[in-house]
């Protein structure tokens, strides 16, 4: 916790210009709604997508960002003929994505990409010295110990949008000078909560979805229903805040109104609460150290007259198991856990496989590739190809 602590700087700025990477999901198209409401606090200088082309060009006829990278260049023509008139440069490829976050005209770069894809345009940033707000929690599941060295190295300030991580941020500030005991990360439990393995068995895509509570991308909203994505999170956490796979708990609580908590070790805990809307962590992220006024909907509690916790049943839902076996593992597991996932969360969304079978890919190659205690940034790459394409055959 000393490390996070002392090497948090606080930046000042009147106005901050922004990068927003993904900004046609979920996370990314919030991001644009909050900076435009905040007009006098940020500029949004540049939009990056993977292949939305028509919703990219839209947002960028409405913000007007110096520049706009799409990462399929089978639709650069299209994007560069739409806005090249308005005086707003255009990029295409992966690489030209990960080039772009080291513009000088950069303040900070939300990270809102999906899955290993937002590890080297962040790992680009924080060497050019950008503060990162940190919505791709993959980044540090993959590559925890070499980001956090970086950051360290660059006098970087990494800002969680993660609402749970979020969450345990603002419990913390003030408080870095006292150590924690515990963190608990709160879980909706998804839309199979309560149930059994028999039901898992016949689960669709469709049903999967149905996220009672937030309103995310596809693949964020699968990981929730198998609890992938909060054992993802542990492992998020546990970078974050320099803790010990022993101090990070999950408890299921099922109105997502308390996003998490911190235990400090006198024993008293503090909790971070309202409303779910992922608004109120991406602003916190882009206007710390400053809490800016909104017109959102508040919290009543006469409306929420209980708030209840479960725990989880890791032998229905093994991927959290999975993912806390690769936390105390270390090295490159969890980017092994990360790679299986995402191949096997994208065959089950194009229905090649059962939801049950999942967990079990992700497992099958948890046991298969090569683990290594103490990678290198290629020995990441390197893992998650060789995932990969020992997940695809199990598929």
């Amino acid at each position: 916790m000393n490390n996070f602590a002392t090497s948090f700087i606080i930046k000042k700025h009147l106005k901050k210009s922004i990068a927003i990477l993904g900004s046609t999901g979920s996370i990314g198209t919030q991001a644009i709604e909050v900076c435009m409401a905040h007009s006098d606090n940020f500029d949004i200088e540049v939009l990056t997508a993977n292949s939305n082309h028509e919703l990219l060009i839209a947002q960028a006829l409405q913000v007007k960002p110096n520049t706009v990278v799409i990462a399929d260049t089978t639709n650069y023509a299209l994007v560069k003929d739409a806005l090249e008139p308005h005086d707003i440069k255009v990029f295409a490829g992966n690489q030209a994505i990960a080039e772009v976050v080291q513009m000088d005209s950069i303040d900070i770069v939300l990270t809102a990409m999906v899955g290993y894809s937002g590890l080297l345009p962040t790992i680009n940033a924080i060497k050019a010295g950008k503060s990162i707000a940190l919505a791709n929690k993959e980044t540090l599941v993959v590559a925890g110990a070499l980001i956090n060295e970086l950051a360290q190295k660059h006098g970087v300030n990494i800002y969680p949008v993660d609402s749970e991580h979020s969450a345990i941020f603002q419990c913390l500030v003030g408080e870095w000078h006292n150590k924690i005991e515990k963190i608990y990360l709160t879980a909706s439990g998804g839309p199979f909560r309560g149930k059994d393995i028999s039901f898992l068995e016949s689960a669709t895509p469709a049903m999967a979805l149905k996220h009672p509570n937030w309103s995310m991308g596809a693949k964020i909203t699968i990981d929730s229903a198998s609890m992938m994505n909060k054992g993802l999170e542990m492992i998020e956490a546990q970078w974050l805040f320099h803790l010990k796979p022993e101090q990070i708990d999950v408890i299921v609580h099922p109105q997502s109104i308390i996003h998490s908590i911190v235990q400090f070790e006198d024993g008293s805990m503090k909790a971070q609460m309202g409303l779910p809307d992922m608004k109120l962590p991406i602003l916190f992220a882009l206007g710390y150290p400053n809490r800016l006024k909104t017109d959102f909907p508040r919290f009543n509690f006469i409306n929420y007259p209980q708030l209840t916790f479960e725990t989880v049943d890791k032998k229905v839902f093994k991927n959290l198991a999975h993912a806390e076996f690769a936390m105390h593992k270390s090295g490159n597991m969890p980017c092994i856990l990360n790679a299986a996932n995402e191949i096997a969360v994208e065959a089950f969304l194009k229905e090649k496989i059962k939801f049950t079978a999942m967990p079990n890919i992700v497992e099958a190659c948890m046991n298969k590739i090569n683990f290594i205690a103490n990678p290198t940034y290629d020995d990441y790459v390197q893992t998650d190809i060789s995932t990969r394409e020992f997940a695809n055959t199990l598929v």
